[in-house]
Parts: structure tokens; sequence; C-alpha cells
């Protein structure tokens, strides 16, 4: 006796208009997508990929500083922006942090 396999995934259901079902159907038919649930599920994943929870840890301007210099130590250049990210830093807190070590002469602007 053979086993049912049980998907670990949900059903969701949703209305689209004529017209984005239609461009969807063409979608598939030219071969991009196996199905239109195929479509679907890889629009929600590009969808929830492109909203990024920020997160920011709660630390003192002076271990801000420590670790804004350490990140500029070991990549040589960054952008604000990869620094919040990736420290979980204040974007407001990185450029102040910024400003201050280009004043003390420790950060060059290229």
């Amino acid at each position: 006796m053979m086993d049912a396999v049980r998907s670990e995934g949900h059903v969701i259901g949703s209305k689209v208009s004529a017209v984005e079902l239609e461009q969807i159907k063409n979608l598939v038919a030219s071969g991009v997508y196996l199905n239109t649930s195929d479509f679907v599920r890889d629009a929600v994943r590009d969808k929830l990929a492109a909203i990024k929870t920020i997160k920011y840890r709660d630390v003192d301007y002076v271990t801000a500083k420590k670790e804004v210099m350490g990140y500029f130590q070991e990549r040589g250049e960054a952008y604000p922006s990869e620094i919040e990210e990736d420290l979980e830093l204040d974007y407001k807190l990185i450029c102040q942090i910024v400003d201050e070590l280009k004043r003390e002469g420790r950060l060059a602007v290229l």
C-alpha cells in the first residue's frame, strides 16, 4: 500500500483581473513558468524578499562608533546603508559617526 505524501504548503486564494490572468497565462504558455501556481509562488517570494524587516540593536554611541570603525578597517570602504544592514545600527547614528570620523581625520571620503 502506498502512503500519501502530504504537502507542507498552504492554499490561499486571490482574485486577479482578467488582464493580469491573461498576462500570467501568456508567461506560462511561453514557458517562463510551469503553471499559474508556479508564477504566484515566485511572485510571493520576490515580494517577500523585497520587503525586508530592518531591526536595530540598542547600543551606546561609543560601542557603535567602535563597531563602525572596525567595519571600515575590515572592508576599506562602505556606504552607510551597508553598515546599517550589516551591523543593525540606526542609519542616522551611522551618519553621525561617519561625520565625526571625517572631522577627526580617521576617515576619508572617496
